[in-house]
């Protein structure tokens, strides 16, 4: 069966298992530590024919062992657990880009379920949820204590059912519920747009779509602005990505590296790390690039700005990210179950370990909260001037530039007043959109 390599907060990216023999005087303390682990074996056999001939009520065999095997991986750390075979069969269509359910990545902080991010265009993200949400109850039953698979369990059910979760947020008084109607999540990898001479490449997940998806999309908006000459530079917002395949996070990060480590792993034995590197070839042809990050930001999303930040490929903007820098083997197991185990931890090309720590970005923006919209509209309009000189009767006409060069100016107003309009859909993008002007007015004219 297939090994699953990913790098993703629910189920994550993988290295070799290796059997190890080892000679000489060391076995004798392994015969000890093995007579050990058998008589506590031999302790966990006697629990469990006493629990199944003498517990209150008959127990199901096959929940109590399942569960025997998730107590044991959940005591390792957040990342590691059992996957029943239809949590496995469900993890694979995952990486294939369809699924149902409610649209969002969680894990567990403190035994408490925590929203990584919605997912872009999904019941979770209609209804409201946010990076960084608590959830405590689903349909009025606490959460609280359960492992993470036993409450993603819970918020599962049919497409086009009814789910009720209890939310805690950060900023509000007291917690509130939130009703969301599941449905079948089907994920576009990359959505392309272009604003102005800027190509934005929003990476919403790492799976098997994502590079084709990115290649075709940077190929299909290059053409559209007449050629890469025309093109300021390139937005990659992975803002509430949770992560995904590592082949794929490899493979972005390549897009827009000639040379260079994209990323390694290291875990308890050094023979076991690998270490991933570019090949020739800038899908962008060295454009100036703006990595947007958020606290949503996970993992694989982790890899690419820590790869084209060490690299100074890029300008990483916005908040720091989640900092999940652990690496996951998913292996296939008898049963057709499979288990997810922290093996390594990865690294960017400088060597540093993002583990609890996030990519911090070059430039802190947060994005605003949503304000009133009466507000706003009342503000703009006390801010903007009524009328300008162009108003006046009988005001002069400018004669020192041509009809060419005033049509060029009108232009560069209209892309002007279209990003202070992007600014108040979304600050962080206005912002990184901005940033890649001034970097492209800084270049020489010959190369732009």
């Amino acid at each position: 069966m297939r090994k699953f390599i990913l790098a993703a907060l629910a189920g994550t990216l993988a290295g070799a298992l290796t059997t190890i023999q080892i000679a000489g005087p060391i076995l004798a303390q392994e015969d000890t530590d093995s007579t050990n682990v058998y008589v506590q074996l031999d302790l966990f056999g006697d629990l469990f024919e006493r629990i199944r001939a003498q517990y209150v009520e008959e127990v199901d065999e096959t929940d109590l062992i399942r569960a025997a095997i998730n107590g044991m991986l959940a005591s390792l750390d957040p990342h590691s657990s059992y996957l029943a075979p239809e949590d496995f069969d469900d993890m694979r269509v995952q990486t294939r880009g369809a699924f149902g359910g409610l649209g969002i990545e969680v894990t567990q902080e403190d035994g408490v379920v925590k929203v990584v991010a919605p997912m872009d265009d999904t019941p979770a993200k209609a209804a409201g949820i946010e990076a960084g949400d608590f959830i405590t109850h689903v349909d009025g039953e606490s959460i609280l204590g359960l492992t993470l698979d036993e409450a993603v369990d819970m918020m599962r059910g049919p497409v086009g059912s009814e789910i009720v979760i209890t939310v805690v947020r950060e900023g509000e008084e007291s917690p509130f519920d939130v009703t969301i109607i599941r449905d079948t999540i089907t994920l576009t990898a990359v959505r392309t747009r272009i604003e102005g001479d800027t190509i934005v490449l929003r990476i919403t997940t790492f799976s098997d779509q994502t590079f084709n998806g990115l290649r075709d999309g940077i190929k299909e908006s290059v053409a559209e602005l007449g050629g890469l000459d025309n093109v300021s530079g390139f937005v990659v917002d992975l803002r509430n990505n949770p992560g995904g395949l590592l082949d794929q996070a490899v493979l972005v990060s390549d897009a827009f590296l000639d040379a260079g480590e994209i990323v390694s792993t290291r875990g308890r034995d050094p023979r076991d790390g690998e270490r991933f590197n570019a090949s020739p070839g800038d899908l962008t042809d060295g454009k100036p690039v703006v990595v947007l990050i958020n606290g949503g930001s996970a993992s694989a999303s982790e890899i690419v700005a820590g790869a084209l930040q060490d690299h100074r490929r890029a300008v990483v903007v916005g908040s720091k990210s989640f900092g999940k820098g652990s690496v996951q083997t998913v292996l296939p197991l008898r049963g057709e179950g499979a288990m997810r185990l922290t093996t390594a931890r990865y690294y960017t090309p400088s060597g540093r370990s993002i583990q609890a720590l996030g990519v911090s970005p070059d430039i802190v923006v947060e994005q605003p909260r949503l304000r009133d919209e009466a507000v706003e509209e009342d503000e703009e309009e006390a801010l903007s001037p009524r009328f300008s000189e162009a108003d006046l009767r009988g005001s002069l006409e400018n004669d020192s530039i041509t009809e060419d060069e005033r049509r060029t100016l009108e232009e560069e107003r209209a892309e002007a007043e279209a990003t202070a309009s992007l600014r108040r859909e979304d600050y962080q993008l206005a912002y990184a959109v901005d940033l890649l002007k001034g970097l492209s007015a800084l270049e020489p004219p010959a190369t732009r």
